[in-house]
């Protein structure tokens, strides 16, 4: 396997400049995914490490050699497609095999690699059938089966779960994860899902407007943060975000609305200060329903009336109104609740982000 570096890497459409110089190093068999909204760049970005955009401007290296001109064949790549790009009228034998028939590998020499990704993936008994007679889950192992063959240094997968089902996409992503396990591979993932990429990778590459905003293990971008993009993009239910200013040590909303300056940012902020207070639904929840981080001193309190419940089993999430816009909270052990009841409800200031007011960055040190 390989490491894999972009340095300060650019893809111009013309005058249109997409990715803006981006910087990222991948370990050896490290599992990293791409998010971001669409048009953010990933695939982009993606497409250039497989040899399939032409690189703008900047270095890409694979194994610590500079790829930049080489053809996407003697990258030593496989990269897994959403569509699965599989050849209707072969096998699946003939399809995994097909890359190695191409490149002048004897018959001999291909079919226990064959056989030997088929067992890997649990396609043995799919071998002699051809894709129509396959389901969407199985075509997508074929897909994987066809790029483990050829032993690549770096696996590429471009958004491989999008046309599956829910249930689909759950089993396919415990595969991948399996897959990752067994062949100790370097991974890089481009995923619209970040579910996907919080199960998947090691750590979680965050694009906007072709910049990276921040990269992290899953944990870091969730719990940290860099900026208020990532904070609304990561997260589901994403967090509630209002702008407020810093007045006497609170935070006052544009209603009038307001609530203590978290302790852990009272040295970080001036008054007459412009921010934006970032709360996750688990930290606002309803009085004797939520998760108790331990820090009973930085828990607020305050009557809110509720404008809807969506009831999800062991938990029900409920929107509220406050500060002049609707906050969702996350109810443990949930009890009936009925839209227009007032509720008493829990902020755990202790757990609370704050995001400057112009550039929208983290004022977390």
């Amino acid at each position: 396997m390989a490491t894999v570096s972009l340095e300060k890497l650019v893809k111009r459409y013309g005058a249109l400049e997409v990715v803006h110089g981006i910087d990222l190093e991948v370990a050896d068999c490290e599992f990293i995914a791409l998010v971001g909204p669409s048009g953010c760049g990933k695939s982009t970005t993606l497409r250039m490490i497989a040899g399939l955009e032409p690189i703008s401007g900047g270095n890409l290296r694979i194994g610590g050699r500079v790829v930049n001109d080489l053809p996407p064949r003697a990258r030593n790549l496989a990269m897994v497609f959403q569509s699965y790009a599989l050849y209707p009228h072969m096998t699946v034998r003939e399809n995994m095999g097909f890359s190695l028939k191409i490149a002048g590998m004897k018959p001999e020499e291909i079919a226990p690699r064959v056989e030997e990704a088929a067992r890997t993936l649990d396609l043995t008994a799919l071998l002699d059938r051809r894709p129509s007679q396959l389901s969407g889950g199985q075509r997508q192992r074929v897909a994987m089966g066809r790029a483990i063959v050829r032993d690549p240094d770096v696996f590429l997968f471009d958004e491989p779960l999008s046309n599956l089902d829910a249930k689909l996409r759950t089993q396919m992503r415990v595969e991948i994860k399996k897959l990752h396990a067994k062949v100790k591979s370097t991974v890089i993932y481009v995923t619209h899902d970040q579910v996907e990429a919080m199960t998947l990778a090691d750590r979680i590459v965050i694009m906007r407007d072709g910049y990276i905003e921040q990269v992290g293990t899953p944990e870091e971008v969730f719990q940290r943060p860099a900026s208020r993009f990532v904070a609304g993009f990561i997260g589901s239910p994403p967090m509630n975000l209002k702008e407020a200013e810093i007045a006497d040590g609170r935070l006052v909303f544009a209603d009038g609305d307001s609530l203590p300056v978290p302790r852990h940012f009272l040295d970080r902020v001036s008054a007459g200060q412009k921010v934006t207070f970032g709360l996750r639904p688990d930290d606002l929840y309803p009085e004797g329903h939520g998760l108790h981080s331990g820090h009973e001193a930085d828990v607020r309190k305050t009557d809110l009336k509720v404008t809807l419940t969506e009831p999800l089993g062991n938990e029900t999430l409920v929107f509220s109104e406050f500060a002049g816009s609707e906050w969702v909270g996350r109810m443990l052990n949930p009890r009936a609740v009925h839209a227009g009841e007032v509720v008493p409800f829990c902020f755990d200031l202790s757990q609370a982000h704050l995001f400057d007011g112009a550039s929208g960055k983290t004022l977390r040190s």
